[in-house]
């Protein structure tokens, strides 16, 4: 089965990625998250995202366009990026979520990804 793992963090979570003080530790625990996944041949894709304030929001509001600069939402966390990974159920799925950085200092939605359509 395969499940998106949604990576969240708070601002200040973020921000630890160029703070000297903090970088270190920040990067060390994604590249030992991601070492770990890839080793376990569980990742179909992932990515990190650039921040929020680079998003742009689309919204289709009585047929036109209303585009947004920013997030969609005013959230205490943001998502910062995702892993697509094919384990056998949820509960591997939370097992190996539990394990990324941003448990602790966000959170992580998993979501099953839905299976393409029947082809006829």
């Amino acid at each position: 089965m395969q499940f998106m793992l949604i990576m969240n963090e708070t601002e200040a979570e973020r921000n630890k990625r160029n703070d000297p003080a903090e970088a270190g530790a920040y990067w060390g625990g994604w590249t030992a998250f991601v070492q770990a996944i890839q080793q376990a041949g569980i990742v179909i894709n992932g990515d990190g995202l650039q921040p929020p304030q680079t998003a742009t929001t689309l919204r289709i509001r009585d047929g036109k366009r209303v585009v947004q600069d920013g997030p969609f939402a005013d959230t205490k966390e943001q998502l910062g990026g995702y892993f697509v990974i094919e384990v056998p159920d949820l509960d591997a799925a939370l097992e190996w979520a539990a394990k990324s950085p941003a448990a602790s200092g966000g959170s992580i939605e998993i979501r099953p990804i839905m299976p393409p359509p029947p082809q006829g």
